[in-house]
């Protein structure tokens, strides 16, 4: 006679809750990463346009100032006619910005 075995499902679950909370931890960090630069972004377009409406008036070295208050840093300045140019970065995110004096 064989010996007919009956194959149990016990233990299936552990395998399957440890993959979930794999994927878990995966995609909370990916959404961390994704919040950082959502955040930086807007850091940095917020300090480039501060910073060139600074330079309006005070030039370089007000953008710069006002840029560095704002947690950036300057990576592009230009005097264009009456309108300054200002490029900054925050963190991973660079942001550019036009302002027009008058």
């Amino acid at each position: 006679m064989r010996d007919r075995r009956v194959r149990s499902d016990r233990g299936q679950a552990v395998p399957l809750v440890a993959a979930l909370v794999a994927v878990a931890g995966v995609l909370a960090l990916g959404t961390g990463a994704l919040s950082r630069d959502v955040v930086d972004g807007g850091r940095a377009r917020s300090a480039a346009d501060a910073a060139a409406l600074a330079g309006v008036d005070g030039g370089q070295p007000a953008s710069v100032a006002l840029a560095a208050s704002n947690g950036a840093t300057i990576v592009g300045w230009e005097r264009v006619g009456g309108d300054v140019v200002v490029t900054v970065r925050v963190g991973e995110a660079t942001a550019t910005a036009r302002a027009t004096g008058g």
